[in-house]
């Protein structure tokens, strides 16, 4: 077991993502994408923290305490850095946990918030869920979009951004990254409250 180190986070923010270069700018990794903004945002870089599979960074947002994570597994691996890392940070009450990660039931460029439920058939929800015996943390969901058949899921994920849609996503990272310091501010049901009801522009 990993030992608690410092003073705990009030909150831990994990971005899924794909390590290495060809994964950058995937629809996969948008996830990661807010949490770097996040580090950006509040003076934070992200370094390797090989005891927990992740990158990590510790920042003040607001009076609250936040630590980053991106796993460096590979998305489908992800309870493997999840389980780490919250004991790292003492997260001893999952609505502390924030997941952000792309979302095939949203259309692209929709963000979304919840807490619990299902896990939309998505792996790296499954492996937290698996590693730490339950579904009760909180997500932020990016829609992504669903590909035009099952069986092209994999791919439409994997692969980049079309050129006319960074621009769309680049505003999605944004607003996420809003979402989550509202989540920090206010609350996960503050959140829900703000984002949920919001509809894209025509």
């Amino acid at each position: 077991m990993t030992e608690r180190r410092g003073t705990p986070a009030d909150l831990l923010v994990m971005g899924l993502g794909n390590p290495g270069q060809e994964y950058s700018r995937s629809r996969h990794n948008v996830g990661a994408e807010v949490v770097e903004e996040l580090a950006r945002r509040h003076g934070g870089r992200l370094k390797k923290a090989r005891q927990q599979r992740a990158l990590t960074a510790e920042v003040s947002c607001g009076r609250a305490r936040l630590a980053l994570a991106v796993p460096t597994t590979y998305v489908n691996l992800s309870g493997d850095a999840a389980s780490s890392l919250i004991r790292r940070y003492g997260i001893d009450d999952l609505e502390h946990l924030v997941v952000v990660h792309d979302e095939l039931d949203l259309e692209p460029g929709v963000v979304r918030i919840k807490q619990g439920g299902g896990l939309a058939g998505h792996n790296g929800l499954r492996s937290i869920a698996s590693h730490l015996g339950t579904q009760d943390f909180v997500r932020v969901r990016i829609g992504v979009g669903k590909p035009p058949s099952k069986e092209q899921g994999a791919g439409h994920v994997l692969s980049r951004l079309p050129v006319r849609q960074r621009e769309l996503f680049a505003v999605a990272v944004a607003e996420a990254a809003d979402a989550v310091e509202l989540i920090v501010a206010e609350g996960h049901d503050a959140a829900m409250r703000a984002y949920n009801g919001r509809r894209l522009p025509e």
